[in-house]
């Protein structure tokens, strides 16, 4: 059966509906293709892509180029979900003009249709409504905002005291009055959140925030493809990293001892071909 496109407009209608909203990270066409053909409704190319594909140590050392990069090669692994890009760090913090322009390049040039931005600080909602007021929609994302993790004593949980809940709270309606038409809340207790939902009118995409509007999850550490500890709001469906390494290491073997290529992997010739050649080599 053919599955609808996933627009704005038909999240709206999932959300109003009940039907939780399922989003995934992506990187690369392959892992994009991989959300497709799962069936998911958004695919998100996260910052977080600087670690997980890329190998930077944090999420603010990604470049605007680098994600650029990344989303192209997502944009041509999709057909169904919605595509939402990650504004990296050093891209909007200058000026909504910046802001704007960097969105812009996202929609040109990565052919996404909606761009995720972090926090609710004065700054920040400046520029997701000048962001919204040119034309691109916008996520929000409160809670643990990793860009800016540090100033948030590090990566770790929000919202568990009184004070912080509150604030959370205060974030997630400025991010909503600021235009956003959807929020991310990452590592925020789940009754907190619950609380948060009942003031809210925009979908609430739950990541360590408890059931929410919908999930979103890091593909490669839902598949079991990123080394060490994951987060305590990760469940591993599959350990794929693992049976990568093995198989690697059996190739590994067979090559070393001579078992692989077996004749079954390599291509016949033409009679006579070889002893073209070997006559061709004798007679230099």
């Amino acid at each position: 059966m053919t599955r609808r496109k996933v627009t704005l407009r038909r999240l709206r209608e999932l959300a109003e509906a009940g039907t939780p909203l399922v989003m995934v990270t992506a990187y690369d066409y392959a892992s994009g293709r991989v959300a497709e053909r799962a069936g998911v409704d958004i695919v998100l190319v996260g910052d977080s892509g600087a670690q997980v594909v890329l190998g930077h140590p944090d999420t603010t050392s990604v470049t605007l180029d680098e994600m650029l990069t990344l989303s192209k090669a997502v944009r041509r692994a999709l057909q169904t979900p919605l595509l939402l890009c990650d504004l990296p760090f050093g891209s909007t913090e200058l000026s909504d003009e910046q802001a704007v322009a960097t969105s812009i390049r996202f929609v040109h040039e990565a052919g996404a249709e909606a761009v995720k931005i972090e926090g609710a600080n004065p700054a920040r909602l400046s520029r997701l409504r000048a962001i919204v007021e040119a034309g691109v929609p916008v996520v929000g994302h409160v809670g643990l905002t990793p860009q800016t993790a540090t100033a948030l004593g590090g990566l770790r949980a929000q919202g568990r005291t009184s004070d912080e809940a509150v604030r959370v709270a205060r974030d997630a309606l400025a991010v909503q009055e600021a235009g956003a038409f959807m929020l991310v809340i990452e590592a925020v207790p789940a009754d907190v959140v619950d609380e948060i939902r009942r003031a809210l009118r925009i979908p609430v995409i739950g990541i360590g925030a408890g059931a929410a509007d919908g999930q979103v999850l890091v593909q490669h550490d839902l598949l079991g493809i990123t080394e060490g500890r994951a987060p305590v709001f990760v469940k591993r469906y599959a350990a794929l990293g693992d049976a990568m390494v093995e198989g690697v290491e059996t190739y590994a073997r067979e090559v070393r001892e001579g078992v692989f290529p077996a004749s079954e992997h390599t291509y016949p010739a033409a009679a006579g071909a070889a002893a073209a050649v070997r006559e061709f080599i004798d007679g230099l």
